[in-house]
């Protein structure tokens, strides 16, 4: 007995099932946001302090700003491929998901070069020299214990931390060792890397749903597409892998979530491309 037929005996048809996993990622992903702009706002109020305005607001809440804007670009892609009818997508609901997709990829481009800046952040540093490490506890000091994660300088950190050369980032209070300032510029080639990988995994659903608009994407053009995207997702694949190794729960937690969600959208493609192709003579337009 399949689970689909044990799922029918049971009076629960398993597409219910189905969109009520699909949303229940979409959830979590929303979900995300908040814990990523709790983690991004303690580790502005130490690199930034009370000077977070308009200008360094991605500086600071890059992966904030960087998430939320993917959660509506998501359900963006949600509703054009699988929710609303071509025919009812016409005038405002045609123009608005437009217009709100454009300013989410504005901040995503933004986001993607607030990650740049906080590579260049953690890269700028100047040896550190101090005889007492632990004489500098209780005047305002922290230490890098990892991407985003300074903490106050005690007793315990300066003590695990004597003797070894020592590194300040430029222009802050936040010192830390070789070894993991070296864990923190892994971390952020990787979220430089992970950023432009979607933006170009964007590109290609872009062109997808605009050649489907059209019934142009050919069952030829739809595996060279998933081929292409393919090894795109191979390389998120590594991220999510290199995060979770390094111990960054969330930020692996976060990628696992966002692939299984855009399966579930290349799933939908594929089901819109097929029931266009049924219902549409080769050569005709879908028009909206």
């Amino acid at each position: 007995m399949t689970v689909g037929s044990f799922l029918e005996q049971l009076g629960i048809r398993p597409y219910t099932v189905y969109r009520i996993f699909k949303y229940s990622i979409y959830a979590l992903l929303s979900y995300n946001v908040v814990l990523f702009f709790q983690d991004d706002h303690l580790a502005a109020a130490e690199i930034f302090g009370d000077a977070v305005t308009w200008r360094n607001v991605v500086e600071a809440y890059s992966a904030t700003i960087d998430t939320l804007a993917w959660v509506i670009l998501l359900l963006l892609f949600e509703l054009e491929t699988a929710v609303i009818p071509d025919y009812k997508l016409t005038g405002y609901r045609k123009w608005l998901p437009v217009s709100i997709r454009t300013l989410c990829y504005f901040f995503i481009i933004y986001a993607f070069y607030g990650y740049w800046v906080k590579y260049g952040l953690v890269t700028d540093l100047t040896a550190f020299s101090v005889t007492n490490v632990c004489s500098l506890v209780g005047f305002g000091f922290t230490y890098v214990a990892g991407l985003d994660e300074y903490l106050p300088l005690d007793a315990t950190a300066c003590a695990a931390m004597q003797g070894q050369p020592l590194f300040q980032i430029a222009g802050t209070q936040i010192i830390g060792t070789a070894a993991a300032l070296d864990a923190a510029i892994k971390l952020a080639i990787v979220d430089v890397v992970n950023a432009g990988d979607w933006l170009l995994v964007v590109v290609l659903l872009e062109v997808e749903v605009y050649l489907q608009l059209r019934n142009l994407l050919t069952d030829r053009l739809l595996v060279i597409m998933k081929v292409l995207k393919g090894m795109l997702y191979l390389v998120l694949f590594g991220a999510a892998v290199y995060w979770g190794l390094k111990g960054d729960f969330l930020d692996f937690w976060d990628a696992f979530l966002w692939l299984v969600a855009f399966i579930f959208i290349e799933m939908n493609i594929f089901e819109w491309h097929e029931e266009t192709r049924e219902t549409l003579p080769e050569g005709a337009i879908a028009t909206r």
